[in-house]
């Protein structure tokens, strides 16, 4: 049997049916924006580990000069090491006739026979290489793409500085370049960084390398009872030791891979939204859902009382409220987990095709959904327990009574005389407005959380715009920037300025560090600058002008908060390249950077750091425009030239890859904030209609007509959505 009461809620429901719907599509956004984002991260998760799983993904890695093969074995001896893979990694030219920008590539070289121990490649289409040819390649599947190749196609490249034609014989996916992004570079730009694998002998030879590796990599013992870090770290120490004679460039765990650490971050940045958001929107319909409530009490007085007379207690009204408020957010629930079903299995497709995973492994665990309903539930109860306290703890003899009159006074607008502006139905918004200070700043607030959900998601475009103006506009000005196979003279620069269209240059030194800082270190590369060079510059806090010190290092602000180190301290500086000096330098500073994570000193002292004379790892160049192409083509043709970066396609690249990524979360946030401003309006508007419905009655019958009474009730509505915009701003600012 169902008890009237019960009965009661079901009716009440049906005749603010419109209102619950409100209130559950703004819960239902704040569930679908969790559900979302923890469905896709753990949807990336499970599709990254599956793909480590199945290609051997390594778990260290190092680079060097040269070493005998025969060394690879004593390295797999290190205790900890399960396997290790010797290789030969090589930077590469391409040159395409249909494309006029510089295009450089990296060689990785695969056994003869068989497939390589760790990083296995995963075929998208083709076939493998066929043992003794000394022609063929697998090409990065993103590459091809970007140039329509397929396999079959010839590639020609410049190997050593010898022009040689490769035939594409299949394309690839590795582990190991998920996140494709040339040295220096600071997003993929697919067209003009190509992934390449090799036969290992024919590559060997070219770079005369026969019998010998300058990379490898490794995979590590599972050791479940010890500390998983101290296990890498005393690998990579030991590692460290053997490749030192060999020139080796410092080891460095997965956790510093650059395409896993792109990875990682990706998921941090999913997994903020996933906190973030759905506070925001629980946040609001707890809001509306305590107002409305608070105004179906008061309009169910004479019910209470009724009830109460029929021997209901406290409990029960209360418990029939509670219901009431339950059975919105279920329907709330509801709506968001097939919303957030949809939007997680649409972005995760999205990730799997940026990102190039062979596959989308698509898991919604159950316990999203339940804490998805627990905490909206919680959230929704506690949002509205004052409402429903009142309405358990009201009187049997006081409901009976109505609620008593509003006091009427003059307005501030009438003692400041300002009424003979106002016509008589302006008049009548302005009292209402400030007789109800509450009810009036509640819908204020409502509509202001939508402006702010608004700001929060569009701030995204005019922060990278931001971003990038910095960057390419303040600091990094130059329109080229070369890099060398091998640190170079200075003169090196004289023959770049020195090529026909180049009308201004800087040199610079880079060399990969590790800095410490009491128990924290970050791997890094230290920049060597020219001072008062005008093509790259440091900015401080304000974009202003810093000029390197003679002495000393300076970091980027981000660097310093992750080593906990500021101006004054002094940092320990172990270069891992060369004769790898361990120095301690004082930091001179900090300086504004909103792309990289890096240190910079003046160049001269870091030459003095390395123990070298003037050497050089590149030049920044000022080139004229129109003689850009004359300037690339100079440029393939000199083999000491590793690869070129051109500011202006670095910028195009950048847009061009976040560009989707911000369109879809804008068009999500647009969709999600348009929801609350359509539940807070609606519920507004309809709470008015009924606490003033004999009062617009009454006009009526004292001769204002429709548009008259249609015009108080939007009036205010309008009134108080100019009011909520100035402070949408400031909560979402």
């Amino acid at each position: 049997m169902i008890r009237a009461i019960d009965r009661k809620l079901w009716r009440d429901l049906w005749q603010m049916r419109g209102q619950a719907l409100a209130i559950a599509l703004v819960i239902g956004s704040g569930v679908a924006t969790f559900i979302m984002s923890l469905s896709t991260l753990d949807s990336l998760r499970q599709t990254q580990a599956s793909f480590y799983r199945d290609a051997r993904f390594a778990g260290a890695f190092a680079a060097l000069k040269r070493a005998p093969a025969e060394l690879r074995g004593r390295i797999a001896a290190i205790p900890g090491v399960e396997q290790a893979e010797a290789r030969v990694v090589a930077d590469v030219k391409i040159d395409l006739e249909h494309f006029a920008d510089p295009v450089t590539g990296r060689l990785v070289s695969i056994p003869d026979r068989g497939e390589p121990l760790l990083n296995r490649l995963y075929l998208r289409a083709g076939r493998t290489i066929e043992p003794g040819r000394n022609d063929e390649v697998i090409a990065s599947e993103a590459f091809a793409q970007a140039h329509g190749l397929n396999p079959g196609d010839r590639l020609p490249v410049i190997i050593n500085g010898r022009r040689k034609a490769l035939t594409i014989v299949g394309l690839g996916l590795s582990p190991e370049y998920i996140y494709q992004i040339a040295p220096g570079s600071v997003m993929p730009d697919f067209a003009r960084f190509a992934i390449l694998w090799m036969g290992e002998t024919p590559l060997a030879a070219a770079y005369d390398m026969e019998g010998a590796f300058n990379s490898v990599a490794l995979s590590l013992t599972p050791r479940p009872s010890s500390n998983e870090t101290a296990q890498v770290e005393d690998v990579l120490d030991q590692l460290d030791d053997l490749l030192a004679p060999y020139g080796g460039t410092g080891a460095y765990g997965r956790e510093d891979q650059l395409s896993h650490r792109y990875l990682s971050e990706e998921f941090k940045q999913l997994g903020r939204m996933a906190q973030i958001f759905p506070v925001i929107f629980l946040g609001v319909a707890a809001f509306l859902l305590n107002v409305v409530v608070s105004r179906l009490v008061s309009t169910q007085r004479e019910q209470i009382a009724a009830l109460k007379a029929f021997g209901y207690g406290n409990a029960d009204v209360g418990l029939h409220y509670a219901k009431l408020i339950v059975a919105i957010t279920l329907a709330g629930v509801a709506i968001g987990a097939a919303g957030g079903l949809w939007l997680g299995e649409g972005l995760s497709q999205i990730y799997v095709r940026f990102y190039r995973f062979p596959s989308l492994v698509y898991i919604l665990r159950p316990w999203i959904v339940g804490a998805a309903a627990l905490i909206s539930i919680v959230a929704a109860l506690i949002g509205t327990l004052f409402a429903v306290r009142r309405a358990a703890l009201l009187p049997p003899a006081q409901a009976m009574r109505p609620e008593p009159p509003v006091v009427y006074r003059p307005t501030l607008l009438e003692r400041a005389g300002l009424q003979r502006w106002l016509a008589q139905p302006s008049r009548m918004i302005a009292r209402h407005v400030e007789r109800r200070p509450v009810k009036s700043l509640l819908s204020v607030t409502g509509i202001a959380l939508a402006v702010a959900i608004m700001m929060v998601g569009n701030f995204q475009e005019d922060a990278i715009d931001f971003m990038i103006d910095a960057q390419f506009g303040l600091a990094q000005r130059e329109d080229l920037a070369v890099t060398f196979v091998e640190p170079a003279a200075r003169r090196a620069l004289y023959e770049l300025t020195g090529l026909p269209g180049v009308e201004y240059g800087e040199a610079f030194r880079a060399v990969p560090a590790r800095l410490r800082f009491g128990h924290r270190s970050y791997r890094t590369a230290i920049q060597g600058m020219e001072p008062g060079g005008d093509l790259q510059r440091l900015l401080d806090a304000r974009l202003r002008p810093v000029t390197v010190p003679p002495e000393g290092i300076m970091l980027t602000d981000h660097l310093g908060k992750i080593l906990g180190a500021g101006p004054g301290d002094r940092l320990i500086v172990e270069v891992l390249e060369g004769s790898q000096p361990v120095r301690e330098i004082p930091i001179e500073g900090l300086i504004s950077q909103y792309i990289g994570v890096s240190a910079y000193m003046d160049r001269t002292a870091l030459n003095r750091l390395m123990g070298e004379g003037p050497a050089i790892s590149g030049a920044w160049l000022a080139v004229d425009e129109r003689k850009q192409a004359a300037v690339f083509e100079a440029l393939k043709e000199r083999p000491r030239v590793a690869g070129t970066m051109i500011r202006r396609r670095a910028i195009t690249s950048f847009y061009e890859t976040m560009g989707e990524t911000i369109l879809i979360f804008t068009f999500i946030n647009t969709l999600l904030a348009a929801t609350i401003a359509v539940g807070v309006v609606y519920n507004s508007a309809r709470i008015s209609l009924s606490e003033r419905s004999w009062e617009l009655a009454t006009l009526r019958v004292l001769g204002l007509t429709r548009a008259e009474i249609s015009y108080i009730l939007l009036g205010e509505l309008a009134l108080f959505t100019l009011a909520a915009i100035p402070l949408g701003f400031l909560i979402g600012r």
